[in-house]
């Protein structure tokens, strides 16, 4: 299993949560996405792009599928590993789950992306103070859906969904940690911070953090 990863990917740090909680040993390959200097990274690099087209991160081969697409390793992962699942067993609750991490994937990360984040300001000349309001106004957005969606169906108040982890929280984890990177005032969602300090407390959350990875600068 190798995950072509980058620590400050959350993509990236989704699918590293998920490999954890699974128990599946994984190699991380790092591909760096800012070069030296803010140079273009290795993403573009002519060996990459051959084997991901798309030039993101993750990408995840297995020696049975070579997959990018985050929303798409997460669910093979969670169909060809099925211990310890992260979807539950009713067809109603996974729906319900998968709307929640469409909320974050869709809605969320699309317009906070470091490609619309270098677009907005070489080519729009968009300031740094612009950006971050850009950025906050996105994710309190849908943290204020998320934190209904949380209060209505986390039964513990540990987990989004349920009484267990599911892909609502390894995309919840990651996204709540840009809002921190970036300044968002996220207080007044106390579900979803509270599901996150739970989740943070697992190890297979905490070994998933940016900072834990081996290409973390």
């Amino acid at each position: 299993m190798k995950l072509y990863d980058y620590w400050r990917s959350s993509a990236a740090y989704r699918v590293r949560i998920a490999l954890n909680v699974k128990g599946i040993d994984y190699e991380s390959i790092s591909i760096p996405l800012i070069g030296p200097g803010g140079s273009p990274g290795k993403q573009f690099s002519e060996e990459y792009l051959a084997m991901n087209p798309q030039g993101r991160v993750p990408f995840l081969d297995d020696g049975k599928i070579a997959l990018g697409q985050s929303q798409a390793i997460l669910e093979y992962i969670e169909e060809a590993y099925p211990d310890t699942p992260l979807l539950p067993g009713s067809a109603i609750a996974r729906a319900h789950v998968r709307s929640f991490c469409n909320l974050i994937a869709c809605d969320i990360h699309p317009l906070n992306n470091s490609s619309v984040m270098v677009y907005l300001k070489k080519e729009l000349d968009v300031s740094d103070e612009d950006y971050v309001t850009w950025y906050g106004h996105w994710i309190r957005r849908g943290f204020r859906a998320g934190e209904t969606f949380a209060k209505e169906h986390s039964a513990s108040g540990e987990f989004v969904f349920g009484d267990s982890v599911t892909l609502a929280d390894c995309f919840l984890v990651p996204q709540m940690y840009n809002a921190h990177r970036f300044n968002v005032v996220v207080d007044d969602f106390p579900t979803l911070n509270g599901i996150v300090a739970a989740c943070n407390k697992l190890t297979a959350f905490a070994a998933a953090i940016p900072e834990a990875q081996p290409d973390a600068s």
